[in-house]
This record gives structure tokens, sequence and C-alpha cells, in this order.
């Protein structure tokens, strides 16, 4: 009982720090460089991908001008850091059967240094 008690902290205090990690938007502005092929952060033009123009707070699959799949508009999800911390880690398991082709980022560092890029260039 005690290991499964010291077990069970362990690992909410590693799935913690994965949440806390700092970013730096100028390094997230360049990962970033692997998204802008397909999404704009700061105007509201959607490409392949939909804008990410005010994604903070949005219901996810929901961007006029933008056909999203099936999956994605019945989410339910509310994009928040959390949220895309773990879309953007695996785009296709976290929701499957959405549209985007990309593989996701897998180093936690480069998420937290997008997320905190599109924190800045994203607001409205």
């Amino acid at each position: 009982m005690k290991r499964n008690v010291v077990l069970a902290l362990m690992a909410l205090l590693a799935g913690a720090g994965a949440a806390h990690a700092e970013g730096d938007a100028a390094a997230g502005e360049k990962v970033f460089g692997k998204c802008k092929a397909c999404h704009v952060a700061d105007k509201p033009t959607n490409r392949v991908g939909p804008t990410l123009l005010g994604v903070f707070g949005r219901q996810a699959g929901h961007v006029d001008g933008f056909k999203y799949s099936d999956a994605m508009k019945d989410s339910g999800l509310t994009w928040d850091e959390a949220t895309l911390d773990k879309y953007l880690a695996d785009p296709k398991g976290f929701i499957p059967k959405n549209k985007m082709a990309f593989a996701g980022l897998k180093a936690e560092q480069e998420r937290a240094d997008v997320i905190a890029y599109l924190k800045k260039a994203t607001a409205q």
C-alpha cells in the first residue's frame, strides 16, 4: 500500500512538471516555423489549417470559413495550455481522425516554447 502511494505521488509530480514547463516565446517563434506552411498566428487568415489568432479559450473546431474534420468539431475541447500541449505532442493520438497531417512536437521544451509564442502572437 505504501509503495503504491509513493508511486502515485511520483507520477503526479512528474505530470505536474510537464504541465508547468517554462516556454520561451522567441525560441517558440523559431519552432513555429514548422507550422507556418499551414497556420497563421497573428492574422485571421486560414490556410491548409485554420488561423490560430485567438486560439486560447476557443472551442476546438470552430473558426469561421475553415472546414474541420468531424473528429475536431466533436472533440468538445477548449484550447488552453494543457490541451495544446497534449495535441502538439501527438495530434492524431490526442484527437483520432483529425485532419492535421503534422506528426507533432515530441520535445517538451519545443511545445512549451511554441505555446509561449502562441500566447504572445495570437492575443487579440
